[in-house]
């Protein structure tokens, strides 16, 4: 009895987990869209993986979903609405620095090609490959793409992104009885996919001219 008592004083009960977690994965995601820096996509399949363990996964799953691919489309709005204004002025702005400053010149060059064959709908592509979302939003900024033109393309690639990663904490909370070993196994998994891109371009030999 007492030990029951103590797991229960210890351990948070589901509709606690759920409302936490849910707003918290909404406010890191947004800030993570916003800031790129925090690896949204390891939050969006740790979350996966506790939803797997809830009572209801399929309904909780989907409200990871719901939850994940919103806050990314708010994020990304948000931060396209802030280049814009750092475009159309003078003096330009720390958000549009900031994207200038994380996308390589030849990434950039590759997505503008893109953006110029392809339109916005390769703005699906460029959130699901690792650091294409900052060189295609710069180069849609460039191009002047018009806020309603990019967010029709946006709500596509954020619902893509969600189901990718997603699924990869589905596969990791599937392997794995307990939760922490599949949430360790799935954002270990997606910071790796997100990480080695730019690690092996680190350290790739240069190209002879």
């Amino acid at each position: 009895m007492a030990g029951t008592l103590t797991d229960t004083l210890v351990k948070p009960t589901e509709a606690t987990q759920q409302a936490v977690g849910y707003p918290s994965l909404f406010l890191l995601v947004v800030l993570g869209s916003l800031v790129p820096v925090v690896p949204t996509g390891a939050l969006v399949s740790g979350a996966a993986v506790v939803a797997l363990h809830q009572s209801l996964p399929l309904f909780s799953l989907l409200t990871v979903f719901g939850v994940a691919s919103f806050a990314a489309f708010l994020g990304d709005i948000g931060l396209y609405w802030l280049g814009r204004r750092g475009v159309g002025s003078k003096n330009g702005s720390r958000w549009l620095a900031q994207l200038r400053e994380r996308a390589a010149p030849e990434r950039l060059a590759q997505a503008d090609s893109k953006l110029r064959e392809h339109g916005v709908a390769v703005l699906v592509v460029s959130r699901l490959v690792p650091a294409g979302r900052i060189p295609v939003m710069l180069a849609c900024l460039l191009a002047r793409t018009p806020l309603r033109e990019f967010a029709r393309g946006d709500v596509f690639a954020c619902l893509a992104w969600a189901v990718v990663y997603q699924l990869i904490g589905v596969a990791g909370g599937a392997l794995f009885p307990s939760p922490w070993e599949g949430i360790a196994a799935a954002v270990g998994l997606t910071l790796f996919l997100s990480t080695a891109p730019s690690l092996w371009r680190r350290i790739r030999p240069p190209r002879s001219s």
